[in-house]
């Protein structure tokens, strides 16, 4: 009796531990956490060890976790960060999932994977969604938030957020196909009511309510206030004929622009991810292995089908709006995946018979799959872009492509200044030297940058820096100096690399992002590395031991100590982990092997300064393995002996040179 009466509590506890264990597990393995939680959903349910077989229970606190979601979807939702990327937030956006619906439609209809036109444009909507927190994860690990194919990627996923509140909205019409134009046309006309009378609620209601809780000081009535509100709105468009989840996400909304928008996050988040395992471990206990075994070829197929067709459809639409080759590619290998809110709709979808279960557990496996693909296709991507750069045919494309728009610089230009990006640090660099009359000229990919540098009358160049294309034309043999203020760490090695290539001897200052880049980028060649926060900290001391009265020597002494030995000494002591795992992530941008140092090489007992590898060869050496110690990042000063491992990084001639050069060819 006593088991019976507490079964609900002993069910939930369950799950609740099943989902942080697969949370766990999945992200040890570098995976999204609700990976982990359909895993674990599916090993606790009925086709599992079937330790819970009565889901209703578990399937209702799922959908105040679904409710919970879509809210604090709507309160992270910027309309300034959509307006700042408005064009191909909006048009972009629309043009892809326009696209992906119809192309969607007519491929299932006409290959009878669906019953009739309706269903079609159903799975259209679920596959037109990408993921927001597998992109935006895999985007933050890889410090690329702030690169152009990073803006690109969060401008499309702001919006697509945007357009499932509309699919939510209308998604209940599709229940009555019979009568589907009145139902459809009744249902929008109940959500543009309903969002006409949130949007009133929102900007004179709310606010002050939720002003007036927050003066409380007290967190507990707070988070009452927050979870009333959201649940609240959500049964109110339940009881219009509307989604749950609908009312939900415009709750959200309701908050996001008020000045508590923030506190109010915080205080959802815990319950949000709470509920939101259980909402994916419930979809988990969905999953019927046999099902899956049975059409493994078909779900393996769909998946390439997916992830080709949405990048093939992702890539021409950014191209258009004028960004460059090498954005387009990894943006659309970025967005090519089914998010984790298309769960929302094919659960949705399935209640309203728009799936049958057999395509409900087939567009599970499908989007599963394609989530763990999307950190592999993003890390791959630059590389393939930059693989596609060398084919002629592209490169003539381009050409013909960027016609006039390309470049405004002069004919001739020496004695220069390249200055590739110009976002905040790059206008920085550029004012400074322009107005001690240096000549400069620019690097950019953005359309918004170019237009500014065409209205202050400054030459540049428009394309990838890191491009051996656009190096070209950069005059770089001619040029003072190179400086780099790329957001992006990868491409900002490889303009390091190909620069160098291009003029040996170019002094080259570039930014680095995080601590671990400023030995890999003066490795490769770059002069001078600035880390901006250890500047930072440099200026405020400097400012502090000028107030205590030391003089400007003794204060440009203590500074240069600092920057001389590439703030070594301010620096956190790294283990040999984790510069391995640096050095394997920067050896992957580019071609690298391992070479043996041969018994009989005539570069025995020399040093790397007087070998002078990069000069020589091109290529890098990154680590030197000698039988009792392992060198990363070695330094002018670090011996070469006989049987010494070495990880090499270079083109494949370049490396092929090294060898020989080893051997006394």
């Amino acid at each position: 009796m006593a088991i019976a009466e507490h079964k609900f509590i002993l069910d939930l506890t369950a799950v609740l531990c099943a989902s942080a264990i697969g949370g766990y597990l999945a992200n040890r393995l570098r995976q999204p956490v609700l990976l982990g939680y359909l895993f674990s959903g599916f090993l606790i349910g009925p086709f599992g060890l079937g330790l819970l077989k009565e889901l209703n229970e578990i399937k209702s606190l799922a959908e105040i976790g679904v409710a919970f979601l879509l809210f604090a979807l709507g309160v992270e939702f910027s309309l300034a960060e959509l307006k700042r990327v408005k064009e191909i937030a909006i048009q972009g956006s629309l043009l892809q999932i326009g696209c992906t619906l119809i192309l969607v439609t007519l491929a299932t209809t006409v290959l009878g994977w669906v019953q009739g036109i309706l269903q079609g444009v159903f799975v259209g909507a679920i596959l037109s969604l990408s993921s927001t927190a597998v992109v935006l994860k895999t985007l933050t690990e890889k410090g690329e938030i702030n690169t152009q194919h990073g803006q690109v990627m969060l401008a499309i996923l702001i919006a697509q957020d945007l357009a499932l509140g509309i699919m939510l909205a209308v998604l209940p019409a599709f229940d009555r196909p019979d009568n589907l134009v009145y139902y459809l046309s009744l249902s929008i006309l109940k959500a543009v009511l309903f969002f006409t009378a949130a949007l009133i609620c929102g900007y004179w209601i709310v606010p002050p309510v939720i002003r007036k809780v927050a003066e409380t000081e007290n967190s507990e009535l707070f988070l009452l206030a927050v979870i009333t509100l959201c649940l609240g709105v959500a049964l109110i468009t339940s009881a219009l004929g509307l989604s749950i989840e609908m009312g939900a996400f415009v709750a959200g909304l309701m908050v996001a622009e008020i000045e508590h928008s923030d506190q109010a996050l915080t205080r959802i988040v815990p319950l949000r991810d709470t509920f939101a395992s259980l909402f994916f471990a419930s979809i988990g206990m969905l999953i019927q292995p046999q099902v899956i075994l049975d059409n493994i070829g078909t779900i393996l197929g769909m998946v390439a089908l997916v992830m080709v067709g949405k990048a093939l459809i992702i890539f021409p639409i950014i191209l258009s709006f004028n960004y460059s080759f090498k954005t387009a590619i990894i943006s659309s290998f970025g967005l090519n995946q089914i998010g984790e809110f298309s769960f929302v709709l094919a659960l949705t979808g399935l209640k309203f018979n728009l799936l049958t279960e057999k395509q409900y557990l087939l567009l599970l496996g499908t989007t599963a799959i394609t989530l763990v693909l999307t950190p592999i296709g993003m890390k791959f991507a630059p590389r393939l872009a930059d693989k596609l750069l060398t084919m002629p045919l592209i490169k003539y494309y381009l050409r013909k492509l960027k016609g006039r728009k390309a470049f405004a610089k002069p004919k001739k230009i020496s004695g220069h200044v390249v200055v590739a990006g110009y976002g905040r640090v790059g206008r920085v660099i550029v004012k400074i030297l322009r107005d001690r009359g240096y000549p400069v000229l620019a690097i950019e990919n953005s359309e918004a940058a170019i237009q500014r540098l065409k209205q202050e009358d400054i030459p540049y160049i428009f394309g990838d820096g890191d491009s051996e294309w656009v190096l070209e034309r950069a005059y770089l043999q001619d040029a003072v100096a190179l400086a780099i203020a790329l957001p992006d760490p990868a491409s900002t090695r490889l303009l390091v690399k190909h620069a160098l290539e291009i003029a040996p001897h170019l002094d080259i200052v570039a930014r680095s992002h995080r601590d671990e880049e400023i030995d890999i980028l003066t490795h490769i060649g770059a002069r001078e590395v600035v880390q901006p926060e250890f500047e930072a900290g440099l200026e405020m001391g400097s400012h502090l031991l000028a107030t205590l009265g030391q003089n400007e020597s003794e204060i440009q002494a203590a500074v240069q100590d600092i920057r001389g030995d590439r703030y070594t000494s301010i620096r956190p002591e790294r283990s040999n982990a984790a510069l391995s795992q640096d050095v394997n992530t920067v050896a992957a941008s580019l071609h690298n092997e391992w070479l043996t140092v041969p018994d009989t090489s005539p570069l025995h007992c020399q040093t790397l300064a007087e070998i002078n590898v990069r000069q020589i060869t091109g290529a890098t050496i990154l680590v030197i393995q000698k039988p009792k110690d392992t060198v990363y990042y070695p330094n002018g000063q670090t011996l070469l002996e006989c049987r010494d491992r070495l990880l090499v990084m270079g083109k494949r001639v370049e490396i092929t040179t090294l060898r020989k050069l080893l051997e006394g060819l």
